[in-house]
């Protein structure tokens, strides 16, 4: 038995393994044919595989762009990452975190199965960092043991069905369908941004019309474009650093072909996500209505915030740029205040911010995804700051969690466990 339990929770830590075994039962439910089967089943775990090696190509080129930055603009304080403060607390609560993980996709499916919030939480990575929140922020009021995963599980397992349940009207209006749902953790900044679009923008201007002159053409190339923006911000920022220190970060290789290489390298990466996205998306679906007229009717699956990227990748370049300068203000009021400084960090800033560009354009169009984006990209700047106290001795650490949602939940949880 206890080997069967740690089998499963091997396979809830590896996302694109879940994904693939979703697809497998919904082939199988609609009692396709063994090739079908097959090719379903395993382009999906392609799909997901892709979509995270374009994603680590995107993280490596940004936390190296982060480091460049911190140093080049004498910027000290705290650095939102998720991935970061996991690993902080992993020896501490990982045994915690990964029974709440496993109770809490239970609690997912029954939700879905038995109520009107039929959402299948797919983003494997997010419902861990909210699993170690909440096991974080339980053990600050001595909840323990079989209390606390009995707790984190309902939580995190209602969670999951509720965020995409609150995001799925604005999500319908961007993904034109309402077959798919949001399934990331920064469910409040795609509210923001689409209500801020909503009501200050302007949809006959789309981000994705925008007039280029000719001799910018090279712009609308999505890649390219991405490309180009980052080698602007990376040189400038190695320039301010220092080429013997941007030297120290790429182990020795020149800083002026570094900084390049990196830009080309994020930009690749930017690229295969959105090829990654395509192909889970089209056999995600088809895969679903199985799940859907079989086990649980209506279902829906809420996928990772990239699976908007395609939809209006200008808004994406747009929507980061504008969250990041937001994060960047934040940092020079939070200074002057005398407050912690949260550092703009550049993963957050682009993932949510990108996706919020995306939904502040379906709402309002450009001035939308500029408005929505920043807004959303003040609040992820100032909210991780008053979560610090909540997290106990973790909160005294040089990291924090990034995300809208995880500090929504962390203070309204923290305020009910105090």
């Amino acid at each position: 038995m206890a080997q069967f339990f740690e089998f499963m929770l091997g396979l809830l830590k590896e996302p694109a393994i879940m994904v693939g075994i979703i697809a497998f039962i919904g082939l199988i439910a609609q009692k396709a044919d063994v090739s079908t089967v097959l090719k379903g089943t395993i382009k999906t775990v392609m799909g997901f595989l892709i979509l995270g090696f374009g994603a680590g190509a995107l993280i490596g080129a940004l936390n190296n762009f982060s480091t460049v930055f911190i140093e080049a603009f004498g910027v000290h304080g705290v650095i939102p990452n998720n991935e970061a403060i996991v690993a902080l607390a992993q020896e501490a609560f990982g045994y915690e975190m990964a029974l709440i993980m496993f109770f809490a996709f239970i609690v997912n499916i029954l939700l879905a199965r038995f109520t009107p919030l039929k959402y299948i939480f797919l983003t494997g990575h997010h419902t861990m960092f909210m699993s170690m929140l909440v096991a974080v922020i339980l053990s600050t009021a001595k909840i323990e043991g079989t209390l606390m995963v009995a707790i984190g599980s309902i939580t995190v397992g209602s969670l999951m069905v509720i965020m995409p349940a609150l995001a799925q009207k604005y999500t319908e209006k961007v993904m034109g369908t309402d077959q798919l749902a949001m399934g990331h953790f920064s469910t409040f900044s795609y509210l923001i941004a689409g209500f801020v679009g909503s009501k200050f923008g302007d949809t006959s201007k789309s981000t994705e019309d925008l007039n280029v002159p000719k001799s910018l053409m090279f712009l609308r190339d999505t890649p390219v474009a991405v490309a180009v923006t980052m080698a602007l911000f990376f040189m400038v920022a190695s320039i301010f650093a220092g080429g013997e220190f941007v030297e120290t970060v790429s182990d020795g290789q020149n800083w002026v072909v570094f900084t390049f290489m990196q830009s080309l390298v994020f930009a690749g990466g930017v690229y295969i996500v959105l090829q990654g996205v395509k192909m889970l998306i089209a056999e995600i679906v088809p895969a679903f209505k199985g799940i859907s007229d079989k086990l649980v009717p209506g279902a829906k699956p809420a996928l990772d915030c990239p699976m908007v990227f395609p939809v209006a990748p200008n808004a994406v370049l747009i929507g980061f740029l504008s969250s990041f300068a937001a994060g960047l203000i934040a940092m020079a009021v939070q200074g002057a205040m005398d407050w912690t400084i949260i550092v703009a960090g550049v993963v957050p800033h682009f993932f949510v911010g990108g996706a919020s560009g995306v939904y502040g354009n379906a709402m309002g169009g450009r001035r939308g995804a500029v408005l929505g984006a920043f807004t959303q990209g003040l609040c992820i700047s100032f909210l991780p700051m008053m979560l610090l106290p909540v997290l106990g001795g973790l909160g005294l650490k040089a990291t924090t969690f990034a995300d809208f949602d995880f500090g929504v939940v962390g203070l309204i949880l923290g305020w009910i466990v105090s």
